[in-house]
């Protein structure tokens, strides 16, 4: 009974580990808004990979379905990316020209928990890497199943727990970081996360479309 949430636990952390533009996106937002959206952000994407678990786990056609509309959730998901990322390039030539950091109160995109949260549900969805690994679940689940009907919702439930996990563990990290930084060093941030996420969804926007 407790192989397959453990399965799952390790599955959800493998998949949520690697830092790619979801990491970059919890880091920033945990350095420049707080915690809390840091957290919003980790836990929109441990959504999202338990969602696909549970369709795979409730018989869903995972396979065709995901990957017969990849290509458009890839463009769809690169381009928010890329608008993350301009949005945080003008949040860095707005506090150059007033010479200080922006203020919380003053209208800085994604400030939010509901958005920040809905926004890397949505990233997490059309991530074509989140996808593919999922594609890779099913034959984890195929034997965490076996003569156990509870086991595919105890895999979705630890897949869940190990993504959320690892999210807690780089907002903390971030967050100690954070209190350690001071504005020059948030402008910067700006400047680098928001250089890095515009280019890296247009990469992959525009690596579906080539």
């Amino acid at each position: 009974m407790i192989e397959p949430l453990v399965k799952g636990i390790g599955i959800g952390f493998a998949i949520a580990a690697p830092v790619g533009p979801i990491g970059l996106l919890c880091i920033r937002r945990t350095l420049m808004d707080g915690r809390a959206a840091g957290l919003a952000t980790g836990l929109g994407a441990a959504t999202a990979d338990g969602l696909y678990g549970l369709m795979v786990a409730a018989g869903f056609a995972a396979t065709g379905l995901l990957v017969s509309y990849a290509d458009s959730l890839a463009i769809a998901g690169g381009l928010l990316i890329a608008t993350l990322g301009a949005l945080s390039l003008r949040g860095y030539f707005i506090a150059v020209r007033a010479a200080e950091p922006v203020a919380v109160s003053d209208g800085r995109p994604y400030r939010g928990v509901l958005s920040a949260w809905a926004t890397s549900f949505a990233l997490t969805l059309s991530n074509p890497m989140t996808i593919l690994a999922f594609i890779g679940m099913i034959a984890a689940l195929g034997s965490a199943a076996s003569g156990n009907p509870t086991a595919p919702y105890l895999l979705v439930i630890g897949v869940f727990m190990g993504s959320a996990l690892w999210w807690l563990m780089l907002v903390q990290l971030a967050g100690w970081v954070g209190n350690r930084m001071n504005a020059d060093a948030m402008r910067w941030l700006d400047l680098a996360s928001g250089s890095v996420l515009l280019i890296w969804g247009l990469w992959i926007a525009l690596s579906v479309v080539l």
